[in-house]
């Protein structure tokens, strides 16, 4: 019976069993869309990845990304994580793997640096393969429905909810307190309906809380919810964490600047996370987002296919 050795990894932390799991198959050669599909739908984490040889010989590999319903054309943990899984191994596809990696994925190139402490590979920092985009702005009355609170817990001084992507687009909306954010809870309901509201291709819709202090702005708090993606609540979100930070950025007064931003994430999961961004505006556009993250190992084996 053919099979096919994958990986697990807990990504965004330095702690296992927390942080974002993520499965990574680091040789999918022979395996058919379908079987990826399966596969992704039987672990049933946030998103699987699985590796291929690169169409262009240049790049490191070519980079699946499926979710347990559909693939996608980009998403942070994944990258984070599967850098991780292929840096720690002597060579990929008959090729040393050096630090310095670069995916193909549907979104587009996504270049990686690997993370080390005394010469082991503990993460990486990838870039977003886009630039910002803001399209639809979202009624109150439909983020409060799908995240189960009252239109009054939503803040709107800084902005409206807004759909914002780097490479995968995520409605992302201000909450006022921490307690707002606790209590949320995703509706599907309502998500249906909102993805009716604002179609998609893949009729999607995700939504990304966050909360914010005046005195520290720059460190957030957020909760990540996919239901119609089989995805209740996400524990790290490396895509909507840098849309939201290029978004919040390019809203910044300064034309030209540089900033760090901390989004800490899955803390109401048990899954506490921790995803490290830096964002680079210029001439009053961030066009330059980095997503770093710590991962660890958790389990090795086989898929009898």
């Amino acid at each position: 019976m053919p099979t096919a050795d994958f990986v697990t990894v807990d990504v965004f932390t330095s702690e296992r069993f927390a942080g974002n799991p993520l499965a990574v198959v680091p040789d999918a050669r022979g395996l058919t869309d379908r079987q990826m599909q399966a596969i992704a739908a039987e672990f049933g984490y946030a998103e699987s990845t699985f590796v291929l040889p690169p169409e262009d010989p240049e790049n490191t590999a070519r980079v699946r990304i499926f979710t347990p319903t559909m693939e996608i054309p980009f998403a942070g943990h994944p990258n984070v994580g599967t850098a991780f899984v292929l840096g720690r191994q002597a060579e990929l596809f008959g090729r040393p793997v050096g630090d310095s990696l670069r995916f193909e994925e549907i979104a587009g190139l996504v270049e990686i640096e690997l993370l080390r402490e005394e010469n082991a590979v503990i993460g990486a920092t990838i870039r977003a393969p886009q630039p910002l985009t803001v399209s639809d702005e979202v009624a109150l009355e439909l983020i409060a429905g799908c995240a189960s609170i009252k239109t009054g817990n939503i803040r709107t001084s800084g902005h409206k909810p807004v759909v914002v992507s780097v490479g995968l687009p995520f409605a992302v909306a201000e909450l006022e307190s921490l307690d707002a954010l606790a209590a949320a809870r995703p509706n599907i309901t309502a998500f249906h309906e909102a993805a009716a509201r604002h179609a998609r291709p893949d009729g999607d819709f995700s939504l990304f809380l966050y909360v914010r202090s005046a005195e520290t702005p720059w460190h957030i708090r957020a909760r990540m919810f996919a239901p119609l993606d089989n995805v209740m609540e996400d524990p790290a979100t490396g895509s909507a964490s840098a849309a939201l930070s290029a978004f919040l950025v390019t809203r910044a007064p300064d034309a030209d600047t540089n900033v760090h931003v901390t989004i800490e994430q899955g803390v109401e999961m048990g899954r506490r996370s921790v995803i490290e961004l830096d964002v680079v505006k210029a001439g009053g556009v961030a066009g330059d987002v980095r997503i770093t993250g710590r991962c660890v190992s958790v389990m090795r084996g086989s898929l009898e296919l």
